[in-house]
């Protein structure tokens, strides 16, 4: 398994760094909404969250996720192209498991975020982002973002072996590039309508951008990390549970 899946993560990473245009793509738009809100709408928003609060430190978490949200959508493009090519087919007629060919769309998924991720990290920096987190913080805050990338990558794999086209298989991501905006992201849930906060309050972006904003600024993030845990691990098992039911499916129509 590990080596089929190696084999298909090698050709999918190589399609990346051959044309790293996707990763410059996914990173552009978060990158562009951040210095929209920190250079046009953070003076007015700063009050909501303090005076004295770096609104970029406030912002960069539910960024970094809108960037992963994002680029989920080119994993089930990507996966919809496989299955369109018959390439899963040819791995179905070898002795190793079927997982091993979702493991290397997922795991190229994974990189190919973090290195957005981190580009973006690097334009936080420049524009003002500060952390007094230790190594342990940093790493939890990774691990969340890990996870996270994990449970919508599983997801997206649905959509790419079941759509009917390639616009309906990346199409899925656009609700879940939009729930950062509908969560504490950009602004406290307080200041939102009844309604609306308490929707906000219970999607899983909200205590996953808490939790992730409480580790970088060096605070307890309480309740907020155990929330966050178990909506990434909870949607993390149901997407590969239907993402392996779907597989199986098609591979059995084929």
């Amino acid at each position: 398994m590990k080596n089929k899946t190696g084999a298909l993560f090698g050709r999918l990473m190589k399609h990346i760094l051959r044309s790293p245009d996707t990763i410059i793509t996914v990173a552009l738009i978060p990158i562009a909404m951040m210095l929209l809100f920190v250079y046009v709408f953070g003076g007015a928003i700063r009050p909501s969250i303090g005076g004295g609060t770096n609104y970029v430190n406030y912002l960069l978490p539910g960024i970094l996720l809108m960037a992963i949200a994002s680029g989920i959508s080119y994993t089930a493009y990507r996966m919809f192209q496989d299955v369109q090519r018959g390439i899963f087919q040819r791995f179905n007629s070898m002795p190793i498991p079927r997982s091993a060919a979702l493991w290397g769309h997922v795991l190229c998924s994974l990189v190919s975020n973090m290195i957005t991720v981190a580009i973006i990290f690097l334009v936080g920096l420049l524009i003002g982002f500060r952390s007094s987190a230790g190594i342990l913080n940093w790493l939890a805050a990774i691990g969340i973002l890990v996870l996270f990338t994990l449970a919508l990558t599983w997801l997206a794999v649905i959509p790419g072996i079941t759509a009917k086209s390639m616009e309906g298989a990346s199409a899925f991501a656009y609700p879940l590039i939009f729930l950062p905006f509908i969560s504490s992201a950009f602004v406290p849930t307080d200041t939102m309508p009844k309604v609306v906060r308490a929707f906000a309050e219970y999607q899983p972006v909200t205590p996953i951008v808490n939790a992730i904003r409480a580790l970088l600024g060096n605070q307890p993030a309480g309740n907020d990390l155990w929330i966050a845990l178990a909506w990434c691990v909870g949607i993390t098992i149901a997407a590969y549970f239907f993402a392996m039911r779907a597989y199986n499916k098609k591979a059995l129509h084929r």
